[in-house]
């Protein structure tokens, strides 16, 4: 069951948050969503991290005519995989996005004019901590978990690592402990997309740069795919529109990326884009610790990992890293591969995949709560 018309939520804190590169960052406002309700003692709390381009919409609609869900609907409601009739449910917008909590796009309060590029560098740990600050506001000192995939699979070992005490267990699904040249590589090449396009204005644009972004987000939905899923969908299709020989014709997938990245537009800002990029890029566990195992030392709490097969972007070997680790360690954690031919975006795409294995491990670890 669906948990119907959802309401966006936000709380604005007069406290400075101090961030990794050393800057201060307030006032700072956090948007969120919240599902079914906090028990008495604050103690059946789940927050769900959403991923790169994500927002707190997880579940629901926010009015009847709404096209579409929150972008995990299937799992949030009652009787769900987050069954609500049990779980309080909160899922956080990270500062950095355009979707209401601080970002580039924000207006500062001591120029009384957008961030923009003024907007200071942010990192995954910063996120985490600012969410820290909402789970005060919220009167929960624990939660029953974290969850997310991609970037919120960075939040969930963030949360494990920066604030052992305050999680009961983390659920990371296709993540990494810091993210490849590879990867990097791919985020610096959108980057270009973006700086080489004239309306960029070098971050003072007034409309999006809508060439750029389309272009960026083509080159980044290319790593969410997989081949074995666009050959499904595409293979070698050219587009009935156009002729075989014709110089600007296009083949089905290239009118595909063409039109995510155009429609992308319409919805997400660029600097904010870039911020998150950066972030991504930036992310290691283990930054401020010895060695990657140091870092994975600090995780108290059950963890459960997925990967998927056919994931090119953060592929399988970089979640067994850490969880051969934590096994040597003698830590509580669970590893599941998924095959699944869908690629980055398979966390998204099938839940009914993971869905068995997560239920069972959340049974777990709340046993005899």
């Amino acid at each position: 069951m669906s948990v119907g018309i959802v309401k966006e939520q936000s709380v604005t804190f007069d406290t400075d948050l101090r961030l990794e590169s050393g800057r201060i960052l307030g006032p700072i406002t956090q948007v969120f969503e919240t599902y079914g309700e906090l028990n008495a003692d604050a103690s059946n709390a789940i927050l769900v991290a959403h991923a790169w381009t994500g927002s707190a919409h997880l579940a629901g609609k926010h009015r009847e005519d709404d096209p579409k869900p929150g972008w995990w609907d299937a799992i949030v409601g009652p009787g769900r995989l987050l069954d609500t009739d049990r779980y309080f449910v909160i899922c956080p917008n990270v500062i950095g996005s355009c979707y209401g909590s601080t970002g580039p796009a924000s207006i500062n309060p001591k120029s009384g004019r957008r961030y923009s590029l003024t907007f200071p560098v942010i990192t995954i740990r910063d996120m985490v901590r600012a969410q820290a600050m909402l789970l005060d506001h919220l009167g929960i000192k624990r939660l029953v978990s974290v969850l997310g995939g991609s970037m919120g699979g960075m939040q969930a070992l963030e949360w494990g690592t920066q604030f052992p005490e305050r999680v009961g267990s983390i659920i990371a699904l296709a993540t990494t402990p810091a993210p490849s040249p590879m990867a990097i590589s791919l985020n610096a090449v959108a980057r270009w997309a973006i700086f080489n396009d004239p309306a960029w204005k070098k971050g003072e644009y007034r409309k999006n740069p809508k060439d750029g972004l389309a272009l960026a987000r083509g080159i980044g939905h290319i790593t969410f795919l997989s081949e074995e899923s666009m050959q499904a969908k595409f293979g070698r299709r050219y587009s009935a529109r156009d002729g075989l020989f014709d110089f600007f014709g296009k083949f089905e997938v290239e009118r595909y990326l063409s039109y995510n990245g155009y429609n992308f537009v319409d919805r997400f800002d660029t600097n904010s884009f870039l911020y998150l990029a950066k972030a991504l890029d930036l992310y290691d566990i283990a930054l401020g610790y010895e060695s990657l195992q140091e870092a994975m030392e600090r995780i108290a709490c059950p963890a459960q990992f997925f990967a998927f097969t056919s994931d090119w972007l953060y592929p399988p070997g970089q979640t067994e890293e850490m969880v051969g680790l934590m096994r040597q360690l003698g830590k509580d954690v669970e590893y599941h591969l998924i095959d699944s031919p869908y690629g980055h975006d398979a966390f998204l795409l099938e839940h009914e995949t993971f869905a068995p294995q997560l239920s069972a491990f959340l049974k777990r670890v709340t046993a005899g709560e």
